[in-house]
């Protein structure tokens, strides 16, 4: 069992000279990017909408940017896609004018189920008034919608295919797991910490933490840290409050509610918590413990972003940690969250 600042036996990753993965410990990545433009182009242009109006189909795509990426840690898989897309349609009405217009889509992305996408049809500006972008409206922007979510089908479903590699117990490995939110495993990994005893149930875990019984008070001290992250302020703050997000930096299955009162365990059950107050882009408050610490002691940990441009600062301040746990808490923030964020993502 490694505590914060030491070795970490889950990063320890066993090969054989055959390239064997044992227990698919590897943390791969496909990049996808390619084959999502080209499906993405042949699912859009097959849209087409017939209507009393007439009859409107997308011809062409003048905008497609973004990329995708397949991620297996443990037999788990996380994908990852962002796009912004731009499509031409034309429409012939009945008595045969034909008219066109644009499709735009700003936010296909994981974050986004396919109900929350924002779709939006136009008539080219020197296009005369018609009743086909009613019909776009009413009957396009669905033929759209559902070609989107069959791309995020097909990336789920067909292309994950290979990214599980072979183990040492056979040849034969089962389906790959799609990461599902609200999913905890066994806890493995112990780490130490943090903060006050207050009257909610401690998370329940394999460990034996000590005992805090209510009322008792228990030394505890308080740090500050300081970093910068080559990112955004927005970007930064959904690091760490989306659940796909926590899963990568933190290469285990975790379980995060990135609302107010949403609850969240990670690094195998070792840390939990709940988010207290949330500003988007701005600052996160949250109750944070180690799953060693007294039961039902939480410390109370700000994280607070200040965007400069092309970079963003993080100023963290924790209360509350136990007397002797400040050196290993402030060495497993350092080491989990904000070098771990700046290696996945390159922040």
């Amino acid at each position: 069992m490694a505590k914060w600042g030491e070795g970490d036996p889950r990063w320890i990753v066993e090969e054989r000279a055959d390239a064997t993965n044992v227990n698919n410990w590897h943390w791969t990545e496909r990049d996808v990017s390619s084959w999502s433009t080209e499906h993405l182009r042949q699912l859009l242009l097959s849209v087409r909408v017939e209507g009393p109006e007439g009859v409107c189909q997308v011809t062409d795509i003048n905008k497609l940017d973004g990329e995708a990426s397949i991620n297996n840690r443990k037999g788990k898989l996380f994908f990852f896609y962002e796009w912004q897309l731009k499509a031409n349609w034309l429409g012939t009405a009945k008595s045969g004018v034909k008219y066109r217009g644009t499709v735009d889509v700003s936010n296909l992305s994981d974050e986004n189920d396919e109900d929350d996408l924002d779709i939006s049809v136009f008539l080219c500006k020197d296009q005369p008034s018609t009743p086909l972008l009613d019909l776009m409206k009413r009957a396009g922007i669905k033929a759209v919608r559902r070609a989107l979510g069959e791309y995020v089908h097909q990336l789920k479903s067909e292309f994950s295919q290979g990214m599980i590699l072979p183990t040492t117990d056979g040849p034969k490995q089962p389906p790959p797991e799609t990461a599902k939110k609200n999913q905890v495993k066994t806890n493995k990994t112990q780490i130490s910490a943090t903060t006050k005893c207050t009257s909610n149930p401690a998370p329940k875990s394999s460990s034996s933490p000590a005992s805090c019984p209510t009322g008792v008070r228990i030394p505890t001290c308080s740090f500050n840290l300081r970093e910068t992250f080559q990112t955004s302020a927005d970007e930064l703050y959904r690091t760490f409050i989306n659940q796909e997000f926590v899963q990568v930096f933190t290469r285990s299955v975790a379980v995060v509610d990135g609302r107010r009162g949403g609850k969240f365990q990670l690094l195998d059950g070792s840390v939990s918590g709940e988010f207290t107050q949330l500003v988007p882009d701005q600052r996160i408050e949250m109750r944070w413990r180690f799953r060693t610490w007294p039961s039902e002691h939480y410390a109370t940990v700000s994280l607070e972003m200040e965007d400069r441009g092309d970079e963003t600062e993080l100023k963290m301040e924790c209360h509350g940690v136990p007397a002797g746990e400040e050196d290993p808490t402030r060495e497993g923030w350092t080491r989990f969250y904000f070098q771990a964020i700046k290696q996945t993502f390159g922040y």
